[in-house]
């Protein structure tokens, strides 16, 4: 997953959740967060930021905030980047059979999943970003998630029937030492999270390859619920 025309900041501030702002070769430019969850221990003020030049020439604002370093660290915080590199990595046959038919956005019962794989038996895969590191250690969420905690009953209710049902934890960076749920902040997800891999749900994290331009499914990290 690469993104065209990144570029250097230094972040300034967040008015809301959707911009920033941010010093860009001497001036202050609003830019385009894509994420909208909390990120407080990562965007603070003077944080080096990378931004990914937008293509439509009719949007407010020039340029989308995609990654920033947290001391060493280069975390990609773009909430549309796991999607993307796991369609990639599904392609590839990491975890499906080569050739296998893999569909995003598939809706069953009363869900839209982020992807069904095809074996030929309908598998189901819904894949969560991992932003939130703690001495090595990477959580999800960040916020609480109605949402997420509701997808993952109909992944336990499914594999309980026998389906194929898989999380993927797309952890938006490297070298961290495992995963688990954020218990604190949601307790209801981290809950569902363990009633799901008890049904027979896989839970999967893995870490990612980021540059300023780039990230890519790396390796697995271990889980721990």
């Amino acid at each position: 997953m690469r993104y065209e025309k990144v570029k250097a900041g230094r972040f300034l501030a967040r008015p809301n959740r959707f911009i920033a702002q941010v010093e860009l070769d001497g001036r202050t430019e609003t830019v385009h967060v894509k994420n909208t969850g909390r990120c407080r221990e990562l965007l603070v003020p003077g944080a080096r930021v990378y931004l990914a030049e937008g293509t439509n020439p009719a949007r407010k604002t020039r340029y989308d905030l995609v990654a920033v370093e947290k001391g060493t660290r280069l975390i990609n915080m773009d909430s549309q980047a796991p999607n993307a590199a796991a369609l990639e990595w599904l392609w590839a046959g990491e975890l499906f059979p080569a050739g296998t038919e893999i569909r995003p956005e598939h809706t069953y019962g009363d869900s839209r999943f982020d992807f069904a794989a095809f074996t030929p038996e309908l598998a189901l895969l819904e894949v969560k970003g991992v932003t939130l590191e703690r001495d090595g250690a990477v959580l999800f969420p960040d916020a609480p998630t109605v949402r997420g905690a509701k997808h993952l009953r109909e992944l336990a209710a499914y594999a309980a029937s026998g389906g194929g049902a898989y999380v993927l934890f797309v952890i938006q960076m490297e070298g961290v030492d495992h995963f688990a749920p954020n218990g604190e902040t949601d307790p209801a997800f981290a809950d569902a999270l363990r009633t799901a891999a008890a049904a027979g749900v896989h839970i999967l994290a893995y870490d990612c390859k980021v540059a300023p331009g780039s990230m890519t499914i790396n390796a697995p990290v271990e889980v721990r619920i």
